[in-house]
């Protein structure tokens, strides 16, 4: 026994002897998964041989006392390509499975026999199949993660046994079918990402009253219905359900019964009636996208609330705005110090830009009002904000000369202004946009030459002028913009040579 001993102290403490193993199924388990790599470009599994004690091999993990039996596999990013042995299923004490971000392929075996399983972590590999149904038998998981992969089939009926698990993350497979009427069981789930699969049918109702969930990710499926009134879900974070097919008006309470949320994004449905009051109550919200629905009605002053917001996205929508009062939410929105991204193209906008858009914040790098029926000048007080990246006025009946407001947005990538009834010459400082990437100031009634200047632009990759009464020559300036993909010139009053 002593010479057992000595012998199991040397094997931890020196390097290549041989050993004695202390579970030879836990050995022929591991040597079994290195034989299923085809592919060990980073040699991870170099130190996986019968000369040293497989809890001295890089990358495993064992129990802290005897019988040291294997408790933790992780090869997270190591490059490996295979197929992943169903002999995992015989290390029977294994708590943390990490093969994530590799290039394992083929089906993922059952894995039923883990008893002690917590984590399984298989995101980015090239897994193809159904998601066992075995698996539901780990009945300690807590974490599971087979995102990005090649999956198939329907979410595991029996799934709801699965009564510890928190973290659920399905997202970016081929999954098709409806929720198990039984999902609504895992009331530990805090985490559930299960965007860009084919799921159908509608979001089991009981999960609009989780009191635990955090993360709620369903985005890019074929899923209908509604969310419905009853919801309530207080520590609720994230709620993403872009690109389904739900509809109907949202709940008039969402913002109270949603206290938590930071992200909302209903974008790509058809969704109707008004966007609700409330939604200005979760004081917390930062990301807001309602773009690509039928919302009417005017976008509500309570959105001003939002201290932390920095992305409303309302495009696409039927939001209407005429007179001083139903524009109050552009003067309320001064108030979001953070603002970086402001869309409402494609709506119902009417009537003048309000002067109160100068009093949005700074920080904004997007504006956009396109597709909409505005009226009158650009008020001067655009130019305050001087961060702007993209300013996009397109298709409106906007009138008058482009004045001095142009040239205070010197850190203008995309200037947006065709289909309107703008006038007058193109000012020479826009040559000062050094970072002018497009630039459309196409159907309109801009006329004189082309500023010199514009040869600055060397950024440039798309300029269309086309239906306009420009004049003159197109002069050198053009054979400078090296970085030019799209020219269009078109149904002016141009003269001279093609240079």
């Amino acid at each position: 026994m002593l010479i057992l001993l000595a012998l199991l102290l040397l094997c931890y403490g020196a390097g290549n002897i041989y050993c004695v193993h202390d579970n030879n199924t836990d050995l022929h388990s591991l040597l079994d998964f290195k034989k299923g790599v085809t592919s060990d470009p980073n040699g991870a599994l170099s130190s996986w041989n019968s000369d040293t004690h497989y809890c001295r091999w890089k990358y495993v993990t064992c129990t802290q006392t005897r019988p040291w039996r294997v408790s933790g596999l992780n090869l997270t990013g190591q490059s490996l390509e295979g197929q992943i042995s169903s002999s995992l299923a015989n290390l029977t004490f294994l708590s943390v499975v990490e093969l994530s971000v590799n290039g394992f392929f083929g089906e993922l075996p059952p894995l039923n026999g883990l008893q002690q399983l917590e984590t399984l972590y298989l995101r980015r590999n090239s897994l193809e199949g159904n998601i066992p149904d075995a698996l539901t038998n780990c009945s300690k998981l807590k974490n599971l993660d087979l995102s990005h992969n090649k999956l198939s089939g329907t979410i595991p009926p029996k799934i709801s046994s699965l009564s510890n698990l928190g973290v659920l993350n399905l997202g970016h497979n081929n999954l098709t079918g409806i929720f198990p009427p039984t999902f609504s069981n895992l009331t530990s789930l805090t985490f559930c990402n299960i965007v860009a699969n084919q799921l159908e049918g509608s979001i089991p109702h009981g999960i609009w009253q989780s009191s635990n969930m955090t993360v709620l990710n369903l985005g890019n499926n074929n899923l209908s219905g509604e969310i419905p009134q009853s919801i309530n879900m207080s520590r609720l974070q994230s709620l993403g359900l872009e690109l389904n097919n739900l509809s109907n008006v949202l709940p008039s309470n969402i913002g109270d019964a949603l206290p938590s949320l930071q992200l909302l994004a209903l974008d790509g449905n058809t969704f109707v009636g008004q966007i609700p009051a409330s939604v200005g109550n979760a004081s917390g919200l930062q990301l807001i996208d309602l773009s690509a629905n039928s919302f009417t009605g005017l976008v509500p002053a309570s959105l001003g609330q939002l201290s932390s917001l920095n992305k409303l996205n309302l495009e696409t929508n039927k939001l209407e705005a005429e007179d001083r009062q139903s524009w109050e939410f552009l003067h309320a929105l001064r108030n979001c110090g953070s603002l970086i991204v402001l869309s409402l193209h494609g709506n119902r906008l009417k009537g003048d830009i309000p002067d109160s858009v100068g009093t949005l914040s700074t920080t904004l790098e997007k504006l956009s009002f396109g597709r909409n029926e505005l009226t009158g000048i650009v008020p001067p007080t655009i130019g305050n904000l001087h961060n702007l990246i993209l300013l996009g006025l397109e298709e409106n009946n906007l009138s008058g000369a482009v004045e001095e407001w142009i040239g205070k947005l010197r850190n203008l990538q995309g200037l947006f202004l065709s289909g309107n009834n703008f006038t007058g010459p193109i000012p020479s400082y826009i040559g000062n946009f050094t970072q002018l990437t497009y630039l459309y100031l196409d159907r309109n009634e801009f006329e004189g030459f082309m500023p010199l200047s514009i040869e600055n632009l060397v950024q440039l990759s798309e300029l269309n002028l086309a239906d306009n009464n420009f004049q003159g020559n197109i002069t050198i300036w053009v054979g400078n913009l090296k970085q030019l993909i799209r020219l269009d010139l078109s149904s002016n009053k141009f003269t001279g040579e093609i240079p």
